[in-house]
């Protein structure tokens, strides 16, 4: 688990093999598709803590969740490289969009799954994100309904709904300004709720989009700091435990830590993101 200890690889850039069905194994249960060494390779070095009930992942930027339409690679395929010799796999209890980095967890066994899923569900996960933002110095609290629906370009977007509608769905973010230069502002976000897209829906609708985000409204530059991605991490996630809290997390990668040490030192918000996810 990363609490305080080194930190892994980061900025994986990899070329393997495209997964492959397989036939069905012992007792009717299907095989997990069939990885390539490189593949594997891969999905263990995106490890950062294996524990008897989940797996949690650094996932890169740009690597999908589940697959879909123009998905070669998902994350949820390169779980077959850790399937029980019955074919079983981990199953990921939640999600990530592909242009967000960070602390993503999968269930080892169903009732890990079901147990992990109803803490998601419950709110009694503690989930820190650290980002960058464009303009305005956004709210401490952000209560904004969100609806599903899609752009002039046809992608999947949700819309704000000031006070709320029959097909909207209730959304809470609380917001940490680190440091500000300008026009620019490295942030800690804490989702209450957990609605697709909320955190960059949210952003965009008190006028501080985040960089790197075109399709709400988010530059690829501010104040002479230019990404080529969504400026999107999930740092910490604080699982519920007996013990307490049960804190993963996940370094800010190569390519967004140039960019926030411009502002704060990107250690100190990875820290920040810690004991957020441990106190709440």
């Amino acid at each position: 688990m990363r609490r305080s200890g080194p930190q892994g690889p980061q900025g994986h850039s990899h070329r393997g093999t495209t997964p492959r069905p397989a036939p069905a194994g012992r007792a009717g249960h299907p095989q997990a598709p069939l990885l390539g060494d490189a593949d594997r390779a891969f999905a263990r070095s995106l490890v950062i803590e294996e524990a008897g009930d989940l797996i949690a992942f650094d996932k890169p930027a740009g690597l999908a969740v589940q697959g879909g339409s123009g998905v070669t690679r998902s994350l949820e395929d390169l779980l077959a490289a850790f399937a029980r010799s019955n074919g079983k796999r981990p199953k990921l209890v939640h999600r990530l969009d592909r242009e967000t980095s960070g602390v993503i967890v999968a269930a080892r066994t169903t009732p890990d799954a079901a147990r992990l899923s109803a803490a998601f569900a419950g709110r009694t996960v503690r989930k820190a994100y650290l980002a960058l933002v464009a303009g305005d110095t956004p709210p401490a609290l952000i209560e904004l309904p969100l609806l599903r629906g899609r752009d002039s370009r046809g992608l999947e977007i949700m819309r704000p709904v000031p006070g709320g509608g029959p097909l909207s769905q209730p959304a809470t973010t609380r917001v940490t300004e680190l440091a500000r230069r300008g026009r620019l502002a490295a942030v800690l976000l804490e989702p209450v709720t957990g609605r697709m897209h909320q955190l960059r829906a949210h952003l965009a609708a008190v006028g501080a989009p985040i960089l790197g985000d075109p399709r709400y409204g988010g530059p690829g530059a501010a104040e002479g700091v230019e990404v080529g991605r969504l400026a999107l991490h999930a740092a910490a996630l604080g699982l519920p435990d007996p013990g307490g809290v049960r804190v993963l997390h996940a370094p800010l990668p190569a390519d967004l830590s140039g960019a926030f040490s411009g502002l704060v030192d990107p250690a100190e918000a990875l820290q920040r993101a810690i004991v957020t996810a441990q106190d709440g």
